[in-house]
């Protein structure tokens, strides 16, 4: 199948398709007699695997590090896992960043609702702002 074919069966462009060939996700397929990229259904299913991979939240260089291995004919799940458990980590890491920054942006509006708007008298800055600051 030649490479927009490809890509419309499994979701991506064909820039796409030419960018993982260049970056060595895809390996260079055979070319037609008139230059045209000619795949098999292995490159369907390395691509609907890098997709997949892609969405789990791994990158494309986790997504090639596991790929080498399989090349390489080593097993790669528990490369996988700890590529895993490293991006559950790091969401992890995130939620409780987000969760503190809510938690501060919640007080800021409860001290936000007990000021007078009257007394905003700075030209340069929100008193609400001013006042959380203050009050950290």
């Amino acid at each position: 199948m030649r490479i927009g074919e490809l890509g419309e069966q499994c979701g991506v462009s064909a820039k796409t398709v030419r960018y993982y060939e260049s970056i060595g996700l895809l390996d260079e397929p055979d070319r037609t007699a008139s230059g045209y990229r000619e795949y098999g259904d292995e490159a369907v299913e390395r691509l609907r695997f890098i997709r997949d991979a892609q969405a789990t939240g791994l990158t494309l260089a986790e997504i090639s590090s596991v790929l080498e291995l399989k090349v390489a004919g080593e097993r790669s799940c528990s490369h996988t896992m700890a590529l895993i458990d490293s991006h559950v980590e790091a969401i992890d890491e995130q939620i409780a960043q987000l969760q503190a920054a809510r938690t501060e942006l919640v007080s800021m509006a409860k001290r936000g609702r007990s000021l007078d708007p009257a007394a905003c008298t700075d030209p340069n800055r929100c008193q609400v702002i001013v006042e959380a600051q203050q009050g950290s």
